[in-house]
């Protein structure tokens, strides 16, 4: 039967005890990590957030009815322990902040009963995460992800006395807000008091905090739950922690002087790591010229080389095709990959495939110096040693090619080169490798909407000498955004906003929005901009993806407390579920009955069905 804590009171965590405690009476209370039943002797090992302790039993010390008790000690028990803190008797564990030290008992409360834990609470779990997930305050108990969730609060803690520091106000901006469809699907939440009507939970404060630089707070900070109803991957989920900012009378290197300034700090507090700064700065387009990506990984080499004038007159049609269509054709030196299997080559072709990749062309340069080549017979010698040449390629290297429009060549390579330095074990953990990535275009294409659509957000400041191309060439026109990359993730990203109403017109009609649409979606903002807009500029990072790769971890989900999985569904408490039909019915809400049969044909559907 769980016992009261009625007069005790803890007096330290498990590990705030030390060898300077020695002699000293304390009291603990912690989960029961295991109970080892030694005769005449108990052995305890009581855990909380900050570790592990060890506690022994003595009936000569805590008496019979206490080393009774004690015998009765289970995995996961809640036990609040009063004793004496000596040096270990036996051997020190090297493993333990506390392996020097353990408390003699002299009394014990069982202050609640455990059932046996459907897997074991240990470091590096092996568990399945379906399983985990289901039991997610199980799994939070973990050494492991508490270290991470304490590293978060950390990284929370200095940013805010930073912002505060630097002149920044921490102001909340509203989540049930207007739904503003330009990007991700919203979240909707229907009205009750206004029937038919909807509210959106936010996808950033983007144009409350344009609002607050309207309102003349100079400089906002906010740690902001935001909201994305979008396909999910390992670094993305339906909510996550925005780290937000805006400045006004600023522009792109007051924006990027502070958060150098902010990374710094914090990776020399968290991880006592040295930030060079400035960090290095990389265009857009040299980022997707070497890398294939807007976020590169600069941890490693394999770099993109455009070999399209070296091969504009070979034979090779896949080559030629593509030139004659405006893509281009570029490749990856993969050294000292020569010697790779056949079948490992082919399952790089299939990999490139689902990038959209129609194939791969690939040389092996052997030891020799003679090729292997899947396009040899459509090359002359000269041909082919001049595109060895332009690859760098030494005896021992794998060339790898891809030829199409430049935007698919670009995806295929970039990944192609992160999943070949995985496979080539390039990869450090260890190491940080920050880039700006600045001068992103203003617009990008969509063939869907047969459209220009912002890269970034319709509020992105064009780059004034661009802005002559604006109405004859739109694309040409390069944005004064930039988002900061680690480790190939974009952690964080921002703009200079327009400020000026006839570019701000002109992006809108670029976009294709009328006046009166342009009105409709973003009318309070425009409105505002009426009286008196300063310059401003700002950048939000993701709060969980920093942590995700501060804390050496391949998901976001174990750095987030109770994330959702891959559907967007919470495995724990079975959301999102039905809600009753007067719930309904005061909202005006129907559910079709198209709709329930396609949600019974989901729930009958296989358990790992994604």
């Amino acid at each position: 039967m769980a016992e009261s804590m009625q007069g005790l009171k803890r007096s330290h965590r498990c590990t705030e005890v030390s060898s300077a405690n020695i002699g000293e009476k304390v009291t603990v209370m912690g989960w029961v990590q295991k109970s080892r039943n030694k005769g005449g002797i108990i052995f305890v090992d009581l855990r909380d957030r900050s570790g592990i302790l060890q506690v022994i039993f003595e009936e000569s010390q805590c008496g019979a009815e206490c080393f009774e008790k004690a015998g009765k000690l289970r995995s996961e028990f809640v036990a609040a322990i009063e004793g004496t803190v000596c040096k270990r008797a036996g051997a020190v564990n090297e493993n333990l902040a506390t392996g020097d030290i353990e408390v003699v008992a002299s009394s014990l409360r069982i202050l609640s009963e455990a059932e046996t834990p459907p897997f074991p609470i240990e470091e590096n779990s092996k568990t399945k995460e379906e399983i985990r997930l289901k039991y997610r305050y199980l799994d939070l108990r973990r050494p492991d992800l508490q270290r991470n969730l304490i590293m978060k609060s950390k990284v929370a803690t200095i940013a805010r006395q930073f912002m505060a520091d630097e002149g920044f106000l921490e102001i909340e901006t509203p989540m049930l807000t207007k739904s503003t469809p330009e990007g991700a699907r919203d979240y909707l939440v229907p009205s009750r008091v206004h029937p038919g009507t909807f509210y959106a939970l936010p996808q950033s404060p983007q144009l409350f905090k344009q609002l607050l630089m309207c309102s003349g707070y100079d400089r906002y900070f906010q740690i902001a739950r935001c909201f994305r109803d979008e396909d999910l991957r390992a670094d993305r989920q339906p909510e996550f922690t925005q780290m937000d900012m805006e400045l006004s009378f600023v522009d792109v290197d007051d924006v990027i002087d502070v958060n150098e300034r902010l990374l710094a700090k914090l990776f020399k507090e968290i991880l006592d790591l040295d930030i060079q700064l400035p960090i290095q700065r990389m265009t857009w387009q040299e980022a997707m010229d070497r890398f294939g990506s807007d976020k590169p990984d600069l941890r490693f080499g394999l770099e993109l080389k455009d070999v399209s004038d070296v091969v504009k007159d070979c034979e090779f049609g896949v080559f030629t095709g593509a030139l004659a269509n405006g893509g281009t054709v570029r490749g990856i030196n993969a050294e000292g990959q020569g010697s790779m299997p056949r079948k490992k080559i082919d399952a790089l072709i299939e990999y490139a495939k689902t990038y959209g990749a129609k194939g791969l062309a690939y040389i092996v340069i052997n030891e020799d110096g003679s090729y292997k080549s899947s396009f040899a017979k459509f090359m002359t010698e000269e041909q082919m040693n001049a595109l060895v040449a332009a690859m760098d390629g030494k005896p021992g290297d794998l060339l790898l090619f891809a030829a199409d429009k430049t935007k698919i060549v670009w995806t295929v390579l970039g990944a192609l080169r992160c999943h070949l330095a995985e496979l080539m074990g390039l990869v450090d953990k260890n190491v940080y490798r920050f880039v700006w990535i600045t001068e992103f275009p203003l617009l990008e294409w969509s063939d869907e909407e047969n459209r220009f659509t912002a890269m970034h957000h319709p509020f992105t400041m064009p780059m004034e000498e661009d802005l002559q191309y604006i109405d004859s060439d739109p694309g040409r026109v390069r944005a004064k955004a930039y988002d900061i990359v680690l480790n190939g993730n974009e952690i964080g990203g921002g703009s200079v906003r327009i400020h000026q109403d006839d570019i701000q017109e002109k992006m809108f009609e670029c976009l294709g929005f009328t006046k009166a649409e342009a009105h409709e979606r973003f009318g309070f903002l425009l409105d505002a901009f009426k009286y008196g807009v300063p310059p401003h500029a700002g950048l939000a990072y993701g709060l969980d993806r920093l942590v995700m790769l501060m804390a050496k971890q391949d998901s976001i989900r174990d750095v987030i407390a109770f994330p959702k999985v891959k559907d967007a569904s919470c495995l724990m408490t079975n959301a999102p579920d039905y809600v009753d039909d007067k719930q309904l019915a005061e909202l005006g809400i129907e559910v079709t009955p198209e709709a329930e049969a396609e949600i019974e044909a989901e729930k009958s559907a296989p358990a790992d069905a994604e």
